[in-house]
């Protein structure tokens, strides 16, 4: 203090926690030390204001290029700079500084080495010891130094904090004319600037009884059945392109659901991806996938299906507390989901009618600024799921929606399954059909009586709900107990099946 003191005339100021605190007074340095930092930090900034003077300047003539033939594109795809590269080689190098030369014979029940642990607890006690005790006294003995030799009393406050005091006694008085535009959004409405006040807990019990956060089904991704179809290889007309599979859906999922939302890590470094779309006909498992991704990830799922808003929190205001309390909550425990069931219906063409379809349309006026108010470090996923998306408008439709994954109904290897053996390693590969599946699931006996082959041809064109249906309404209470002396029978499933109504191509190119 001194030191600087001989140099600059007075005491410094104690360094503000963002800059590190004490941290900056325990590095030592002279007097001679701080006089040349000072000197080589003013000698660069006229450099620096040289340098942009000259620039100004000396701005050259832009020249037009030489016109020359068609240039040659390259339309082949190039992939981007990986984000986890440098966390794969910092953690290599660690590797090899801590563990690659470390002898652990001695170490047969591989425990925990203490110095390691003490070395990375060190700094953060230091930390934690120098905020709590050392600042406070260092603050205390800086002023009364002051106090001492330059008769300074403390009460000086920079324009800085003067002006940061006047902020915040304007946003306790809540006028909105000082908020920015971004703050307004949240800020429109005394009931939402009262949820500040709110505990977590309570905003928690209030969505959960109103049924907009809801119970998560517990399915794995695995349980969505489905192989990879072969024949999808054969070449086909040049503007076709063939539907995705089963394991293409599950890893599309798993890359843009399950993996930023389950790592914070992945969540940081991958692409950013705040909306999802789960389009596909009626009954191919898009509710399935959601409670999915939620059970695979432990996120909590928030139900905004206009259908499920009927008469809770209405009007514009309603819905402006509605998704600060979504956004609240979710933001605290994350990872969550906001699931909206059926979004071709909040930009569907035309105006709204009933109060269903007003929730709709308010809807789709709140999810862009929904959207932009989440920061990169949340971990909150919008997930929609639509059985008819050409009915809506394209274009906000799309704007929504960073991704859009289009589910297909089950194909023929997914519905019959294969045995694949090969004989000279005595391997024995079996896949499990759907219809095996759904009926072992509900409590049937398979005999030879039930024709699986024949069950995946004559669904040709339905999806995995219709099947479900069509075992559940077989495989009722009764008949399970008539099964012993009344085995199952391949034409009781078909007249099941016949009561529905397949996906007929003219649906599936509307998809396409």
């Amino acid at each position: 203090c001194f030191s600087h003191r001989h140099i600059t005339g007075r005491f410094p100021d104690y360094p503000p926690e963002n800059t590190g605190g004490s941290k900056a007074i325990f590095i030592e340095k002279h007097p001679e030390q701080v006089a040349e930092e000072l000197a080589a930090k003013r000698e660069a900034e006229q450099r620096e204001k040289e340098k942009n003077g000259k620039e100004e300047k000396e701005k050259p003539a832009v020249k037009k290029p030489p016109k020359v033939g068609k240039p040659v594109v390259d339309e082949s795809w190039k992939m981007s700079p990986s984000n986890f590269l440098s966390i794969l080689e910092e953690g290599s190098s660690q590797y090899k500084v801590f563990w690659e030369n470390r002898d652990n014979r001695s170490d047969f029940l591989q425990d925990h080495d203490p110095e390691l642990i003490k070395e990375e607890e060190r700094e953060e006690v230091e930390d934690e010891i120098r905020v709590q005790q050392v600042d406070e006294v260092m603050q205390e003995k800086l002023l009364k130094l002051k106090q001492a030799v330059d008769g300074e009393t403390g009460a000086r406050q920079s324009k800085a904090g003067k002006g940061e005091k006047v902020r915040a006694a304007r946003w306790e008085k809540g006028g909105q004319s000082q908020f920015p535009a971004r703050v307004q959004w949240w800020s429109v409405q005394t009931s939402v600037m009262s949820l500040a006040c709110r505990t977590i807990d309570s905003l928690y019990q209030e969505l959960a009884e109103a049924g907009l956060l809801i119970k998560v089904k517990n399915v794995n991704l695995s349980d969505y059945i489905g192989y990879y179809d072969c024949l999808r290889n054969i070449p086909r007309q040049a503007d076709a392109q063939p539907m995705p599979s089963i394991p293409e859906v599950r890893q599309l999922v798993t890359l843009y659901g399950i993996l930023p939302l389950g790592s914070q890590t992945v969540h940081e470094n991958a692409p950013l991806v705040k909306s999802l779309l789960l389009a596909g006909p009626a009954g191919v498992g898009k509710k399935m996938l959601v409670h999915a991704i939620c059970t695979e990830t432990g996120a909590n799922l928030f139900n905004l299906t206009p259908s499920n808003m009927v008469g809770k929190y209405p009007g514009r205001d309603g819905l402006l507390m509605l998704f600060h309390m979504i956004l609240k909550v979710g933001r605290e425990l994350q990872p969550s989901v906001v699931w909206i069931g059926g979004t071709e219906r909040l930009y569907a063409k035309g105006a709204a009618k009933g109060e269903e379809e007003m929730n709709a349309k308010r809807l789709a006026r709140m999810l862009p600024p929904f959207l932009r108010a989440l920061k990169p470090k949340d971990r909150v996923l919008l997930v929609g799921t639509s059985s008819r998306p050409f009915h809506g408008n394209p274009g906000p439709f799309c704007k929504a929606f960073q991704k859009i994954i289009l589910i297909p109904k089950p194909d023929y290897l997914t519905r019959c399954g294969k045995y694949f053996t090969c004989s000279s390693w005595l391997l024995l590969l079996f896949k499990i059909p759907l219809w095996k599946h759904y009926i072992l699931q509900s409590g049937g006996t398979l005999t030879k009586l039930v024709n699986l082959n024949c069950l995946a041809h004559v669904s040709d064109g339905f999806t995995q709900g219709h099947i479900v249906d069509a075992v559940h309404s077989v495989l009722s209470e009764l008949r399970l107990l008539q099964m012993s002396r009344k085995p199952l029978r391949t034409a009781e499933f078909v007249t099941s099946l016949a009561r529905h109504d397949p996906v007929y191509k003219e649906e599936e190119e509307a998809f396409q």
